[in-house]
């Protein structure tokens, strides 16, 4: 009886899918960890250098979007975030491309943990501010979460570009899920 071609045996869909899981939950993980720190050690208006000019901890708590835009409309980011990770979490059960898989895994971590911050952090359930510390030499104050969905919207595009569908590379022939 034919398996659905998946490697060893397995569902197509089921590995890449488990991996993007995976990888969403280090971003979430790694992200989280971070900014329990910097708001215990930058709390107090600390700032602290790592490269001279380029890159240094400050807290900012960050009720817009991107570069604070949008501060008056915090429910909407909310609402934005959850949609992501839905439409993500829905998309990603066709995975069946590694590139796809590391991808969706990036946008999925960095969109649950800030629809986590959105959630929960102060000052209002919906209207919470993202914890934003790392400081690109007075350009922007980002964080982990901002990291992984920068890479993952560049490789995006990047697939995007090449035609990679999420079941593989363009031109190679799959079983229908």
């Amino acid at each position: 009886m034919p398996d659905g071609g998946g490697p060893q045996g397995t569902r197509p869909g089921l590995r890449p899918y488990a991996l993007m899981l995976v990888l969403a939950a280090a971003v979430l993980v790694v992200d989280q960890a971070t900014k329990f720190w910097a708001t215990s050690a930058l709390s107090g208006g600390e700032s602290i250098t790592v490269i001279p000019g380029l890159i240094g901890f400050r807290l900012l708590l960050n009720p817009g979007a991107a570069f604070s835009t949008g501060t008056g409309v915090t429910w909407v980011f909310t609402l934005v975030a959850a949609v992501a990770v839905a439409v993500i979490l829905f998309v990603g059960r066709r995975l069946r491309s590694r590139a796809w898989t590391f991808v969706l895994g990036a946008l999925l971590g960095g969109a649950t943990t800030h629809l986590l911050d959105r959630l929960f952090r102060p000052p209002a359930f919906a209207q919470g501010h993202v914890v934003d510390f790392i400081d690109y030499g007075g350009l922007f104050v980002g964080n982990v979460a901002d990291i992984a969905l920068t890479v993952g919207c560049a490789f995006l595009l990047l697939l995007a570009l090449r035609d990679v569908p999420l079941g593989g590379v363009a031109g190679e022939e799959h079983p229908s899920v």
